[in-house]
């Protein structure tokens, strides 16, 4: 990204923030942001790095983005499909900001662009996207698909007096929607939601505080969310059904079911995968692995290296078994 700390830029930027996230205790907000961040990393994997700047607000993230207005647009519709996870609140302006760097020497977004965006946010509900006029103007004139996006909200008036004319982004925004280059970019993006662990009977008893019942009893969904799992529920019950289907299954829960907005989120490690499952045969300084799974073959290869092999011949899938070959390096 060329140097522009010297320079007012006119850009999309994207504010982003957890309802009530300061009314949680310290250990549910480390949880709390921990999933935030996932789903953000998610959104913006397509948007090249060049092309944004973010900025922690500790509640949240504002993301500049230097290229199309589509960046922001797509990226906050990637967040809000993500909206079971974890309720946010969002706001798109597009104004004049100034990137400089701050005591720490990292690069820092500052001017009336940002300042707008947060503003336009303060008057999103939870799970909404809402764009301020000067975006709308632009967005809307990219296509006659990109203008059934939108539909106004009328003025709201933010603590200051200052009124600002809203739209909200509709949830069917990306029915019959013509893929542009950008959305292109943002559809291939590694999806947060990427494996379904295991399936999880739903509770019968529906929370006091959900009036659907359909919601009340639907099951929690189990996300792979890299080093962890992210148990996502509408109930406690169905949370911790989640979290009790994992432990027999060999994980350990690493925090309780905790209440955001109307969500239950928990977090837990991975089940532990049986080793034992593998076959190993030893040709001389060779060991040729063979299981039933990748993650059993992954595991005892993970075991080889720390015995002093490496892998010589990647996981691969031969027929219903999966294999890999290691060799001594001593």
């Amino acid at each position: 990204m060329a140097d522009s700390s010297s320079h007012t830029l006119v850009c999309s930027v994207l504010f982003v923030d957890i309802p009530e996230y300061s009314k949680h205790a310290v250990a549910d907000q480390l949880l709390i942001k921990r999933v935030f961040n996932r789903v953000v990393e998610s959104a913006l994997a397509p948007v090249p790095e060049n092309d944004r700047v973010l900025l922690d607000t500790g509640d949240g993230v504002a993301v500049t983005f230097l290229g199309p207005p589509e960046d922001a647009l797509f990226t906050g519709l990637a967040i809000r499909e993500n909206e079971d996870h974890l309720p946010m609140r969002m706001g798109i302006n597009l104004g004049s900001v100034r990137l400089m760097n701050d005591l720490n020497d990292q690069l820092n977004i500052v001017g009336d662009g940002i300042n707008v965006a947060q503003r336009v946010m303060d008057f999103a509900d939870p799970g909404t996207l809402l764009v301020s006029r000067s975006f709308f103007e632009v967005a809307s004139r990219l296509s006659k698909e990109y203008a059934a996006l939108f539909k106004s909200e009328g003025q709201r008036e933010d603590k200051h007096g200052r009124t600002h004319e809203v739209y909200l982004v509709v949830a069917e925004a990306h029915s019959g929607l013509r893929m542009s280059e950008t959305e292109t970019r943002l559809r291939t993006r590694r999806d947060f939601v990427a494996r379904v662990v295991g399936e999880v009977v739903p509770t019968a008893e529906p929370a006091e505080d959900v009036l659907d019942p359909e919601l009340a009893n639907r099951p929690a969904n189990v996300f792979d969310a890299g080093n962890n799992l992210i148990i996502s529920g509408y109930t406690e019950a169905s949370v911790n059904a989640a979290l009790a289907e994992l432990t027999a299954q060999g994980a350990r829960a690493l925090s309780p079911a905790t209440k955001v907005s109307n969500k239950w989120i928990a977090t837990s490690e991975h089940p532990k995968v049986k080793i034992a499952e593998c076959k190993v045969v030893d040709l001389g300084i060779s060991r040729v692995i063979t299981g039933p799974t990748r993650e059993s073959v992954a595991a005892k290869v993970d075991e080889l290296a720390s015995l002093g092999y490496q892998v010589v011949q990647d996981i691969e899938q031969a027929g219903s078994m999966w294999t890999a070959v290691c060799e001594s390096n001593r």
